[in-house]
């Protein structure tokens, strides 16, 4: 356990019940957590930062996940499948990370996400699912598509770069598989849990988490992935759209802000 404040641990418990809110509904949660960790303990090295944010966040994502699990047509072991693809991307994406320059991805991401906000403002139907309709099945080629790109594909970028990891992957799984935004996030959240845990492994075997903080902050991430997964649905995919797009454009100002700032 670092040598922190109360105040400093009050905040950053607040973080991590807001982050975890936020991750269940749409992604992103790591937008807000892993920026209050290293304004929190800044005299802490990267690597303890990076272990800790894992340590705290794959509890509420898996928090979330259960939550989705029980009351969404979730299908687990395509999930996990899509999950275990995400996992060997990273660890190749972040097997490349260290000869590409940030200052290159940021604005190649950034044009990205505002077409993204733009298609999802523009097409009001992307992700909803009408009165009674039934959800489209899955077929061979979309779910081997799925791992493939999704897994994969957003995978390598989580290893590669990172930010808005979940955010694509909700917006991939909705556009690949035809899922609503609710089934989306819920498939999402399982995706995360495995990617989430194969880096937590790593950096439990490095000895860079600080476990003491992170079961503390835990406790709250978990609680807000709960009421996210609930209200998500509960409030069902045009309260997933907004939330998605508020989480997307906070993105591109995050990233113009380190570009430029």
């Amino acid at each position: 356990m670092p040598d922190i404040s109360l105040t400093t641990l009050v905040l950053l418990c607040l973080a991590a019940l807001v982050a975890g809110w936020i991750d269940a509904v749409v992604g992103g949660g790591g937008l807000l957590l892993l920026p209050a960790l290293l304004l929190g303990l800044p005299h802490v090295p990267a690597a303890q930062i990076l272990g800790t944010n894992k340590a705290v966040a794959i509890v509420g994502t898996t928090g979330a996940a259960v939550t989705y699990v029980r009351k969404a047509p979730v299908q687990v072991w395509t999930a996990v499948r899509i999950g275990l693809a995400a996992l060997a991307g990273s660890m190749g994406g972040a097997f490349f990370a260290a000869g590409i320059s940030s200052d290159v991805l940021r604005p190649v991401i950034m044009v990205v996400l505002l077409a993204v906000a733009a298609f999802v403002m523009l097409r009001p139907s992307f992700g909803a699912k009408a009165e009674g309709e039934e959800r489209a099945p899955l077929t061979r080629a979309r779910i081997v598509t799925a791992i493939l790109v999704v897994g994969g594909g957003i995978g390598f970028y989580d290893g590669l770069f990172g930010p808005g990891t979940g955010t694509f992957l909700v917006l991939a799984l909705t556009a690949v598989l035809h899922l609503d935004l609710v089934t989306a996030s819920a498939t999402a959240k399982i995706v995360n849990v495995c990617t989430n845990a194969g880096a937590l492994a790593m950096f439990a075997y490095q000895g860079t988490v600080y476990w003491q903080l992170a079961a503390v902050m835990a406790v709250f991430n978990l609680v807000g992935g709960t009421v996210g997964a609930r209200m998500a649905l509960s409030k069902g995919a045009e309260f997933v759209r907004g939330v998605l797009l508020v989480v997307v454009l906070s993105l591109v100002a995050k990233l113009a802000f380190d570009q430029w700032a």
